[in-house]
């Protein structure tokens, strides 16, 4: 089918909305903790974890997926899902269930035996029973925790053009980054050739000896071949129930399996994709926001990011004095927030920061209902939500006085959070 021109939030947006996005049913794969965020997921899933001063990170593949004309959408959880599941329910609710339309939480529950998600594939296999009562032609299976934007109607088109059985997102990657991905070889019809999950040595694209074609863990299923191999794998002894351990692997030898570049599907100009994983990509992804010209464009109406939308006031700056003025200078502080004679420079509050006077915060990511007190020093810090700095908290300044207290990445970004100043917010 050819592809649908939508002009409803702006000029010549061209999306792939059919009846093959109208036929599939998405399962954004969420239950991971993300160990190496450290203290940031000690009580939430990396999902969930916010980004950008409003959403959370589960936000950017569930919105694609809206925009992408895919409205049946399944999240799998398992570890510390309350605040995601909180958040799914508060800010994913507007679907229309007399339509056909839903966004679903499926937490391991046992369905097949006494075994908790074991793997990828194993969470899938779990809720078969789900995904057959759904009928779908075709299923999409999403990391949930992968900052992009992305139409996956033209992947799934591509995927019925070539009568694949499966088809695999996929993205060049520098060459000393490849170790984190699945790695693949392809030919010239974009048929996968090799797939090594997590290689010690990845093999660089022909031609390009910096690169490697990763796996963006998002993958296009035909229903019936799903199932079947699913199924197959579940029985087998020696698998770790993973797609990029297991599956994918088989389907090369036995199928017909494709690659799909990120840069067909993708709607930002700059091919912007991030797995905010460790604590320097996190504060990075962040921080690039406040530039002139940020790479991810957060104000596209084109492709906009849906999330719970809190009812707040709008951000306050407060004093205008010599010695006490209240200003932020390029940095993104979202509602609720109050800046009282303090100065936030190149930094991203999000909802209802506090930070009061004389108090400076630079190059800094500040979670929600943070408080930091009179005549402090912040820079390049992490604070993880309901943090409160004590007055006249010096951090970023000296590594080796911060790591007696916090977390110092190995890029000198510190990582503070309740627990470090003995605020025990998750006890009784």
């Amino acid at each position: 089918m050819a592809p649908q021109t939508d002009n409803s939030m702006g000029p010549q947006m061209e999306r792939n909305i059919s009846k093959l996005t109208a036929n599939t049913v998405a399962l954004v794969l969420a239950g991971g903790r993300g160990s190496r965020l450290k203290d940031l997921t000690n009580w939430r899933a990396k999902p969930a974890v916010p980004f950008g001063g409003k959403f959370r990170i589960i936000d950017f593949p569930m919105s694609n997926c809206i925009n992408s004309g895919i409205r049946r959408i399944s999240v799998l959880t398992q570890y510390k899902s309350h605040s995601l599941q909180r958040h799914l329910q508060r800010g994913w609710s507007f679907m229309s269930g007399q339509f056909g339309e839903f966004v679903e939480v499926l937490p391991a529950q046992q369905r097949k035996g006494e075994g908790w998600y074991a793997g990828t594939a194993d969470a899938v296999y779990q809720n078969l029973d789900i995904i057959r009562h759904y009928n779908p032609e075709y299923v999409v299976i999403l990391a949930g925790d992968h900052i992009y934007k992305m139409d996956y109607g033209k992947m799934i088109a591509a995927h019925v053009a070539k009568g694949a059985d499966i088809t695999v997102g996929c993205i060049p990657v520098p060459l000393e980054e490849a170790k984190a991905f699945g790695v693949m070889g392809i030919d010239g019809d974009s048929r996968i050739t090799e797939f090594a999950e997590k290689p010690s040595n990845p093999k660089p694209i022909p031609g390009d000896e910096t690169q490697a074609l990763a796996s963006m863990g998002i993958y296009v299923f035909s229903k019936q071949y799903l199932r079947d191999q699913l199924v197959a794998d579940a029985i087998n002894k020696a698998s770790t129930h993973d797609f990029g351990h297991d599956l994918i692997p088989h389907s090369i030898k036995h199928a017909n399996a494709f690659a799909f570049p990120f840069m067909a599907g993708n709607t930002s100009a700059s091919g912007y994709w991030r797995d905010v994983g460790t604590i320097d990509a996190y504060w990075e992804a962040n921080i690039n926001l406040c530039d002139i010209a940020p790479e991810l464009n957060l104000y596209d109406k084109n492709w906009p990011i849906w999330t719970h939308q809190e009812q707040l006031p709008p951000a306050k700056f407060a004093f205008d004095d010599d010695e006490r003025r209240g200003h932020a200078i390029d940095s993104l502080v979202s509602g609720g927030c109050l800046v009282t004679g303090s100065t936030i420079r190149h930094s991203l509050l999000f909802s209802s920061v506090r930070v009061h006077s004389h108090t400076l915060v630079e190059d800094s990511v500040i979670l929600p209902d943070v408080e930091i007190r009179h005549n402090c020093r912040i820079k390049r810090c992490v604070i993880d939500k309901s943090t409160i700095i004590p007055e006249g908290t010096v951090i970023g300044e000296d590594p080796v006085e911060d790591a007696k207290r916090f977390h110092v990445s190995e890029g000198g970004i510190v990582l503070v959070t309740p627990e470090m100043f003995g605020q025990n917010m998750h006890e009784a």
